[in-house]
């Protein structure tokens, strides 16, 4: 694995305005450190470079693993995950309250490698919303 320098660290950060680029909550709103992670992980040869890293919550990194991708159950292709990098987030997801739907099959690939839609993510994200503090307001 990679080290990750602290400007490099930094950059990511700031252009992601400190929320996890996947499920959109707020490092601020989260006891746990997030993570720095490789979009195409160093397994599948990505580089350590601002344009494959992406900020992550801890749950989203996680499951994420160095999956690249998964069969979608509608279309039954092997299907990539979304991508932060290359995608823009509302073309593949939207929010539902305070369930994240997909809208395409990277989409639907990521909420279930993700499994974004958990009960615990679910109930926390209601929470956050009464407070006006979901999703993240960079990313919005």
């Amino acid at each position: 694995m990679t080290y990750i320098g602290a400007e490099l660290r930094r950059q990511v950060i700031t252009r992601a305005g400190n929320c996890c680029e996947y499920c959109l909550l707020s490092q601020e709103d989260n006891f746990f450190t997030y993570h720095v992670d490789h979009v195409i992980p160093e397994k599948h040869e990505g580089e350590t470079s601002i344009d494959n890293l992406a900020l992550s919550c801890p749950s989203c990194n996680t499951f994420k693993g160095s999956d690249v991708g998964a069969f979608d159950r509608e279309t039954g292709g092997l299907t990539p995950l979304f991508n932060p990098r290359t995608q823009v987030w509302e073309q593949h997801f939207r929010l539902n309250g305070a369930k994240i739907e997909a809208l395409t099959p990277e989409g639907r690939v990521s909420v279930f490698l993700l499994r974004l839609n958990r009960e615990d993510q679910l109930r926390e994200r209601e929470g956050l919303i009464k407070f006006n503090s979901y999703p993240c307001r960079a990313l919005t």
